[in-house]
């Protein structure tokens, strides 16, 4: 038997604009990265950076990720860089169920500046102790976001 949700104030709905946003994305260090995999969607949490309005992660080759921003074609990342891509992250008080919501839509393209890489490790830490050997950029290109607010 389900318990019934608890009673909570009045709530209503502001849409947030890009810039307000990206800056919310980037308080946060993780959220959801939406992909491909095998022709149906696929959702990892990942910890992120918003660096130069873009959203970087760390992933590795083998977790799924990479292979599969490549997997429309099978010449490898490297030789087909470009997978559209959403990417999601909040903060909801699962009490009040007051917070905010970002989600972007955008191509990810892998970072291979050794300059940018070197930049962000200080910023982009891994979850686990694994070697991470591919760093991807989302180019954001739809914005949307939402905040839940009393009232």
């Amino acid at each position: 038997m389900l318990t019934p949700a608890p009673r909570v104030a009045p709530r209503s709905v502001e849409e947030l604009g890009r810039e307000e946003a990206m800056d919310l994305l980037g308080s946060v260090s993780y959220g959801r990265l939406v992909f491909t995999l095998a022709a149906l969607p696929a959702i990892r949490p990942v910890n992120h950076v918003v660096d130069d309005g873009e959203i970087v992660i760390q992933t590795r080759r083998l977790a799924g990720i990479s292979t599969a921003l490549a997997s429309a074609t099978d010449h490898g990342l490297d030789q087909e860089p470009d997978a559209v891509v959403a990417y999601e992250a909040d903060v909801l008080d699962p009490a009040t169920r007051l917070g905010w919501s970002v989600v972007v839509t955008g191509v990810a393209a892998p970072v291979t500046d050794p300059a940018r890489i070197e930049r962000i490790a200080d910023r982009l830490h891994p979850w686990v102790d694994s070697v991470m050997d591919t760093v991807i950029a989302i180019v954001p290109s739809i914005v949307t976001g939402v905040r839940l607010v009393a009232g």
